[in-house]
């Protein structure tokens, strides 16, 4: 079945064949609670003769998404006390968050941020927040590197993009940028000459963060439109979430860290998933994510190693969950330590 548009709707994924017509009034419930957008570029990799297909999983929506656990919250990372102006996440000294768009070509079914994205959520910045953001960073000479993200950056025009990175070339104390996307996935065909001119005028250190969580997501368009950012001078690195259903298999992410590498990507974090509204489906233990992480070393190249994260919920920040990092407090239930050294408790799944 060929797509040309974008489905965002219950009665347009059983048109597509991506659920039982059965489904609709189930599935309308979860779409009025959170966003639902597949491009035609991810229906095209939905296998829809497999009912555990890893590509749907991660985006057809799930009846299960309103099932609500009593440990998940609505800002499971900590964003909002370490908001101190519209758009800028600062949480460690020398880097900031810049979120000036939070729409998404794409909605994952397990987004950190999905109380804030999409058509109900927080939108595009309107010029005087952003005013304000940019003036933030400016008068904070700490920041060191600037994180585009939201919402997904480059469902940004390419001139809109320019306008925002000319205004951090005249910071001089910024020396890198870097953008977190699905886009070279999702929409490869927006990686083109315009686009890449764009996220280099900012004439500093350009980095893509890209997002992926399964080796089929590498296609050959999805490779080609990285081969154009990299070509162009920008660095690729990746980031990939845990998830049940998905890659929790050393076979699968063994084969997702090489098509990494063998594309131009440095594989660089692999996220234990968020406590983050009626995701428990997607959930693993940390025992369980840690053994998966282990079972890359000897599997695959040293050049496909990620680091194996979790964001400690609360706003402290990222942990490398070793075992210098976590401890059992028995129970399932864990101390975590964070990047200045200071332990946080982490609830037990359930």
């Amino acid at each position: 079945m060929t797509i040309d548009r974008p489905i965002r709707t219950a009665r347009e994924l059983a048109g597509a064949g991506l659920i039982d017509a059965k489904a609709e009034e189930a599935i309308s419930r979860v779409a009025s609670r959170y966003a639902v957008a597949i491009t035609p570029a991810v229906a095209g990799l939905i296998d829809r003769d497999d009912p555990n297909d890893p590509i749907a999983r991660q985006f057809v929506p799930d009846p299960t998404e309103l099932t609500l656990s009593p440990e998940e919250r609505v800002d499971p990372i900590g964003d909002g006390p370490h908001s101190p102006v519209t758009g800028i996440v600062h949480r460690y000294p020398d880097r900031v968050l810049l979120k000036a768009v939070h729409v998404c070509p794409v909605y994952c079914r397990f987004c950190f941020r999905r109380e804030m994205v999409g058509p109900q959520g927080l939108g595009t910045l309107p010029a005087a927040e952003l005013d304000a953001a940019i003036n933030y960073i400016a008068g904070h000479r700490q920041i060191w590197e600037v994180i585009l993200t939201g919402g997904d950056p480059l469902v940004l025009s390419p001139r809109r993009l320019q306008e925002i990175l000319e205004r951090l070339r005249a910071i001089e104390h910024v020396k890198v940028v870097r953008f977190h996307t699905r886009v070279p996935v999702v929409e490869p065909e927006r990686i083109d000459a315009d686009l890449t001119a764009a996220l280099k005028a900012s004439g500093k250190a350009t980095y893509v963060a890209l997002h992926a969580n399964h080796p089929r997501e590498l296609s050959a368009a999805a490779r080609a439109a990285a081969a154009r950012l990299i070509d162009a001078g920008i660095v690729m690195v990746s980031q990939t979430v845990l998830l049940k259903g998905v890659n929790d298999h050393p076979e699968v992410l063994a084969d997702l860290m090489r098509g990494f590498v063998e594309t131009r990507i440095k594989p660089y974090y692999l996220h234990h998933p968020d406590l983050a509204p009626g995701t428990g489906h997607f959930r693993l233990s940390i025992e369980e994510g840690q053994a998966l992480a282990a079972s890359l070393r000897g599997r695959v190249s040293g050049l496909c190693q990620p680091a194996y994260v979790l964001d400690i919920p609360g706003g402290h920040g990222k942990a490398v969950v070793s075992a210098n990092a976590i401890s059992s407090e028995g129970g399932g239930s864990y101390t975590i330590t964070d990047f200045r050294g200071n332990p946080h408790s982490y609830p037990p799944k359930e």
